[in-house]
């Protein structure tokens, strides 16, 4: 699995998710729980990993939706 996405926004990753589940592409968000950890403040952020298969048409699927995409 590759980083796709690095953010400390949640409404970044439901985006981001919401498109790549409109083009079937599987993700997983890495550090979700983190919050329990950092008391929900939100300074911890969270990663969204995609296939290594998936990379570049998720990358080309969240910049095209003005989304910045990890490199």
């Amino acid at each position: 699995m590759k980083e796709l996405l690095r953010t400390n926004d949640p409404t970044v990753i439901a985006f981001a998710s919401a498109l790549l589940d409109g083009e079937a592409i599987d993700w997983f968000v890495l550090d979700a729980n983190i919050s329990v950890l950092e008391g929900s403040i939100g300074i911890l952020p969270r990663r969204m990993m995609v296939a290594d298969r998936d990379l570049f048409l998720a990358r080309a699927t969240l910049r095209d939706n003005g989304i910045d995409v990890s490199e």
